[in-house]
């Protein structure tokens, strides 16, 4: 990887860390999310063993896996993308010797790696202290967790970068960018798993880039999903992670266009 970006990520690190503080509340705020979330799952359990294929102790896994998981892949590059758009700055980056979709994809891992550090790992701990979580037990299952988690933020990551590149082509995506994100926390299955969707629903998740971010992972991570069949999961991981790369290289050869054609 060229030195720059490497660079980049340190710089975003950096920055991140200047300001933790707001980041160990931020741990609070997820903690008590989860706590709702396991108490209003555990009423709706009732006497039932199993429900929408989870049993309790999974759901309660799920649930504080998956926000922590959230606090890993989450950045805001859609928004910075499109303020860079609207303020014209972007255009300075065409005259610069590197990538700018790489230049923020490296500035998202960078956000990532401390938010994995400062925020998930010590979040993930409170939280099993307060509720009664089951961590895996086998290695295999947390090295394959650990590459399908990285695939989510490359992938969550794409979608907030193709979301941003909209801002070349519409005067304000500020809507885009809201509905995006219920979007990605809705169909990801952080609020709800996919499995508790309607039929019809469900399929057509299959079909879209959003349970690869946080609902695959997770059956992985609380053992609903093993073997062979794990492995199947990480593929659509993979799949997903290529095939995004062909609209976002496409929106951008348009918006460079775009901005060359206006004199921008």
């Amino acid at each position: 990887m060229n030195s720059a970006y490497l660079d980049l990520i340190r710089i975003r690190f950096l920055m991140m860390l200047a300001y933790r503080v707001n980041y160990y509340s931020g741990i609070i705020i997820y903690a008590i999310n989860i706590g709702a979330y396991y108490f209003l799952w555990e009423a709706i359990f009732g006497d039932q063993k199993v429900l929408g294929g989870f049993t309790l102790a999974q759901m309660t896994t799920y649930v504080a896996v998956s926000w922590m998981a959230r606090a890993f892949y989450f950045n805001n590059l859609d928004r910075e993308i499109a303020n860079e758009i609207r303020d014209g700055s972007v255009a300075i980056q065409f005259i610069r010797p590197y990538s700018y979709l790489m230049v923020k994809m490296m500035q998202g891992f960078g956000e990532g790696i401390f938010r994995l550090l400062l925020f998930m790992v010590p979040g993930l701990i409170i939280v099993c202290l307060l509720f009664p979580v089951e961590l895996p037990t086998e290695p295999s299952v947390w090295a394959l967790y650990f590459v399908m988690l990285v695939l989510s933020f490359l992938i969550n990551s794409q979608i907030n970068i193709l979301t941003g590149l909209f801002a070349f082509f519409v005067e304000n995506n500020e809507g885009m960018l809201r509905m995006k994100r219920v979007l990605v926390d809705l169909f990801s299955g952080v609020v709800v798993p996919i499995s508790f969707f309607p039929g019809w629903l469900a399929e057509t998740m299959k079909w879209l880039p959003f349970q690869a971010i946080t609902y695959l992972p997770s059956s992985v991570f609380t053992g609903r999903t093993v073997g062979d069949a794990a492995l199947r999961v990480l593929g659509v991981q993979v799949i997903w992670f290529l095939a995004l790369i062909i609209p976002i290289l496409l929106v951008w050869r348009q918006a460079r266009y775009r901005l060359f054609v206006q004199g921008g």
